[in-house]
């Protein structure tokens, strides 16, 4: 850069308040919205309830946004494996943005997604998302059938939803 240009990127900044795009500050922290331990919780309870009405035993995760579990409850007839497959899902589900339901087809086709060892690609794991924000995920296992995991994993999310679009107003 010249002595020319130098003085005129300066003025240009001095006038009208122009910073070079190099200059440009990215933040040195954000903000991540996270559910309490007690939406958690609610939500899982929610989800685990719809399945004792379905007549079944299962295992519910939830997970936070970096796909961490933040509340795993297992009903006292649930297999040992719901665990880990209720993890996976809400994991799927929160990693994806969508509902794992909607990824079964790319298991079935040869998608590299299926090898993926922290991917679930059944139904019953669900994206907790509000405001255009995505809070984590839920998932459950355990049902004879990966549609009742979905139905019990959306009444979860359904005991919850409510409350948390109406906190972003």
């Amino acid at each position: 850069m010249n002595i020319r240009t130098a003085v005129l990127s300066l003025a240009a900044v001095c006038a009208f308040g122009l910073q070079p795009a190099a200059a440009e500050e990215q933040p040195l922290s954000v903000n991540i919205k996270r559910l309490s331990l007690d939406t958690a919780l609610k939500l899982a309870e929610a989800a685990l309830e719809q399945c004792r009405k379905e007549g079944v035993q299962v295992a519910v995760t939830v997970v936070d946004r970096g796909g961490h579990p933040q509340v795993v409850l297992r009903d006292v007839l649930a297999m040992d494996v719901t665990l880990d497959i209720s993890q996976r899902k809400a994991y799927t589900a929160m990693s994806m943005n969508m509902p794992t339901s909607e990824l079964e087809d790319r298991l079935n086709a040869g998608n590299a997604l299926g090898v993926y060892d922290r991917l679930f690609l059944l139904a019953g794991g669900l994206p907790i998302t509000a405001g255009g924000t995505i809070y984590g995920g839920v998932g459950v296992s355990g049902s004879p059938s990966a549609k009742t995991d979905a139905k019990c994993a959306r009444a979860g999310l359904d005991a919850i939803s409510a409350d948390l679009e109406m906190q972003g107003l």
